[in-house]
């Protein structure tokens, strides 16, 4: 007889209940961001508007960076969930056309969420440092490989390590050699700088646009961040030799 196939013990009802609870604070914590901004976030008015004390909701959270640290961990799950769904919509390669789809999700998350974007890219929030090789790190490295993935798939490893950029220094290069690999650690230095020069570049015009600086643009500013991001692509592939 063949052997029986081993089955996961489905979570018991305290489990059920403690993870409805965490997703119930969290939300809650999301719409007290959403009224006061991020650095206005509390323990006590989170607990005060779910009907709980302080003292019970340690029980979930110990203390403001736990918290913290869970809402920008699902805030970056949540963007990166919004960048793989609009991706897995596209037909075709990767390609700056594609890139531009993935980067237009990008930049309407932030305009859609508008506290929760400065969660993550704002001011930083006093006192609160994030976990070294914790889940807020792991989440944005998830939305990373979703970029790295439309910028440079179906180019070689040769061809990325050939592309044409500026000389780099020794030092920079050895410290992209230390970069485990979910952080781009995998690419070549020549490709790695080209990627968070493009990062930096679509990043910043979706901050400008999100922190009310490019508001003089009015109904333009998705034409020129389209126009922008597109020639930054194709750019950046002119750079890359063809196979």
């Amino acid at each position: 007889m063949p052997a029986e196939r081993p089955t996961s013990t489905p979570p018991s009802l305290r489990e059920r209940r403690r993870a409805a609870a965490v997703r119930e604070i969290l939300d809650a914590a999301e719409e007290h961001i959403a009224l006061n901004g991020p650095a206005a976030l509390s323990l006590r008015a989170v607990a005060r508007s779910l009907g709980m004390t302080v003292q019970a909701l340690y029980h979930y959270f110990p203390n403001r960076d736990a918290l913290v640290t869970a809402l920008i961990a699902k805030a970056y799950d949540d963007l990166a969930d919004a960048l793989q769904v609009t991706a897995d919509a596209v037909d075709g390669p990767p390609s700056p056309a594609r890139l531009l789809v993935v980067a237009g999700a990008y930049r309407d998350w932030g305009i859609t969420h508008p506290e929760r974007f400065q969660l993550l890219y704002g001011t930083p929030l006093r006192y609160y440092a994030a976990p070294v090789e914790g889940p807020t790190t792991r989440a944005v490295r998830r939305m990373g490989a979703i970029f790295q993935r439309e910028l440079f798939g179906g180019f070689t490893a040769a061809q990325l390590a050939a592309a044409d950029v500026p000389p780099l220094s020794a030092s920079f290069r050895e410290h992209l050699a230390l970069l485990p690999a979910n952080a781009q650690g995998d690419l070549p230095s020549a490709a790695a700088s080209l990627f968070f020069g493009a990062w930096g570049h679509l990043h910043g015009l979706v901050v400008l646009e999100v922190f009310g600086h490019t508001g003089f643009l009015g109904e333009h500013q998705a034409e020129v961040f389209a126009s922008s991001v597109r020639m930054m692509a194709e750019d950046i592939h002119r750079r890359i030799p063809a196979a």
